[in-house]
């Protein structure tokens, strides 16, 4: 779970309560989706949510529990930089983008927020940064033959 917050919508019969919840969902290996959603109880929002969540999994890149290259994402306010990491090195993320790069199976990188504090903002960001890494481009062998 990252996040529940107490929404209020305004009518003309006065204010009417809600409540929104963001989770999140992964195998440890190499899946991860977030889910957001509203209702007008907080088992009802988190029941939304963890169906929407399964709904949007993205299958994570992976090189030896890490990522394959550094990568940063700007998503409206919320910037993330994700960096490769040695291994024994360990999860070195702040809030909401560690959850994300646990529930990955990354264990080793690091990352910085450089935009908002905002925790659904910062997993969506997280989220769109680790779906655009890409699988490391293995060398050709040399093409050095002498011609005769």
């Amino acid at each position: 779970m990252v996040d529940i917050a107490r929404v209020t919508r305004v009518m003309a019969g006065g204010k009417r309560m809600r409540f929104r919840t963001c989770i999140a969902l992964g195998n440890k290996k190499d899946k991860v989706g977030i889910g957001l959603a509203k209702g007008a109880d907080v088992t009802m929002a988190i029941t939304k949510a963890v169906n929407k969540a399964k709904k949007n999994m993205i299958n994570v890149v992976t090189v030896n529990n890490t990522i394959p290259h550094e990568i940063y994402h700007k998503l409206g306010a919320s910037k993330i930089l994700l960096k490769p990491a040695k291994k024994g090195r360990g999860v070195i993320a702040g809030g909401a983008v560690r959850i994300i790069l646990e529930l990955a199976g990354i264990k080793n990188v690091t990352s910085k927020i450089l935009g908002t504090n905002n925790k659904v903002s910062n997993v969506k960001c997280a989220i769109e940064a680790l779906e655009r890494l890409r699988k490391p481009v293995k060398k050709e062998a040399s093409h050095s033959k002498k011609k005769d």
